[in-house]
């Protein structure tokens, strides 16, 4: 499909973060995770997500250090488990993060859910002095509701960067998106494919056969257009670069609305705990 080597200058960005990313997500394999790190890095992706919960902090940390890109290139993310959001469990175990990964500082900390030991002052408290602290350079919140959102902006001196949250054409989020557009706020989609939904719907199939494309490319574009950031999971040399050949993909008005109005609405990731 592709005409001519990406690169990486070809990712658009928000506020300096690559808008397609590589997510790590159940990628808990060390080798595999490290090999895709660095081959996802080579091939032009300049975005790594992570997270304590993954369990895989030290092999993202070591496909950074393999990968022939200097670090200050790589927009890099993680995130603070539930059960260590008190204001001394966020500084002792975001050290431990960065031990772990391998580097100084990551270039944006997510709250990983509004849950467990969260509480708006100190929580957010400790990031901001990590901040300060030259630790993490952006504050991001994950699976936060409008109403989480609006709490934290009132209790932060910093801005909210990012808010990860599920996102894809079969869980579009139109109202939280309206709300992180209004406030400033970037949103970056995880299950951007919605574990694999996507090429069971008519509608991103026909799309993605007009465009000699796949329903997963089809499901990035979408995302791109709307300017909504995605770090979808991919593990094997080939699913890294068919995410990555999804930047050739333009859609056009006819596909965006096709794909806006469909009825199929369907939340993959709803554990007991989260907000909603």
């Amino acid at each position: 499909m592709a005409q001519r080597q990406l690169a990486a200058e070809d990712v658009p960005e928000r506020k300096g973060m690559p808008m397609l990313g590589l997510g790590t997500w159940e990628n808990d394999a060390h080798d595999a995770c490290v090999e895709s790190v660095r081959t996802a890095l080579e091939m032009g992706y300049r975005h790594i997500d992570t997270a304590q919960a993954y369990g895989n902090e030290d092999a993202v940390g070591e496909g950074i250090e393999k990968a022939d890109v200097p670090r200050e290139d790589v927009f890099l993310a993680t995130k603070v488990w539930n059960d260590n959001l008190s204001s001394e469990d966020v500084i002792e175990t975001t050290q431990q993060s960065l031990e772990d990964l391998g580097v100084e500082y990551v270039d944006l900390l997510y709250i990983h859910w509004p849950a467990g030991d969260y509480d708006p002052e100190e929580t957010l408290g400790a990031f901001e002095g990590l901040v300060a602290e030259g630790k993490i350079e952006r504050i991001g919140l994950s699976n936060f509701e409008p109403e989480n959102l609006e709490t934290a902006q009132e209790v932060l001196d910093e801005s909210v960067f990012a808010n990860q949250v599920e996102l894809s054409p079969l869980w579009r989020q139109e109202e939280l998106r309206e709300y992180c557009e209004k406030a400033d706020i970037e949103l970056v989609a995880y299950s951007p494919l919605a574990r694999g939904e996507v090429f069971d719907v008519e509608e991103l199939t026909e799309i993605a056969e007009k465009h000699d494309a796949s329903e997963v490319q089809v499901s990035l574009a979408w995302l791109r257009e709307k300017g909504i950031t995605a770090i979808p999971k991919a593990t094997g040399e080939d699913h890294i670069r068919s995410n990555w050949e999804s930047l050739e993909i333009e859609l056009d008005e006819e596909d965006i609305e096709a794909i806006d109005s469909m009825d199929q609405q369907e939340r993959q990731v709803d554990p007991d705990f989260a907000p909603w």
